[in-house]
């Protein structure tokens, strides 16, 4: 899951399965105040890190990447893709050759997609074009299988 810090709004990549169910204190790498993480992803300030007029400051400028959901989307969903070729044990350019991508890659595909969907929102995945190019740039080398 995604956490966002409530001070700074460095983002953070957290392994839900590591989160105690009572939630964890954690203290942000970034501006380095400590908020509270809940089980399922909640972040509460704490009232003693409290900024000089008491609420969150924003970044001057972004933690990291662009904060434009469809710069991100397309970072995102390209990574996703290129992560499928990277980390599977399988011949991608026989599948190409024979035209069994789909078929070949389809549970990479389908649990790509589910994380995609996590990260940028179940909306915003659908109405955009973004994992589908990917899927054909990345793993069809360009042409339009997806």
């Amino acid at each position: 899951m995604n956490v966002t810090c409530p001070y700074c709004e460095a983002m953070y990549r957290v392994d839900p399965e590591r989160v105690p169910a009572g939630g964890v204190r954690t203290r942000c790498g970034q501006c380095r105040k400590i908020f509270d993480l809940g089980k399922d992803g909640s972040v509460t300030p704490r009232a003693d890190q409290a900024t000089d007029n008491g609420a969150p400051k924003k970044p001057a400028k972004p933690v990291f990447g662009a904060q434009d959901p469809d710069t991100r989307a397309h970072r995102i969903a390209r990574a996703l893709v290129s992560d499928i070729i990277a980390y599977t044990d399988r011949d991608v350019e026989a599948s190409r050759t024979s035209g069994s991508l789909r078929a070949d890659f389809r549970e990479d595909i389908l649990k790509s997609w589910e994380e995609y969907v996590e990260q940028v929102g179940e909306d915003f995945a659908k109405t955009t074009p973004f994992f589908r190019d990917a899927l054909n740039d990345i793993l069809a080398k360009g042409e339009p299988v997806f």
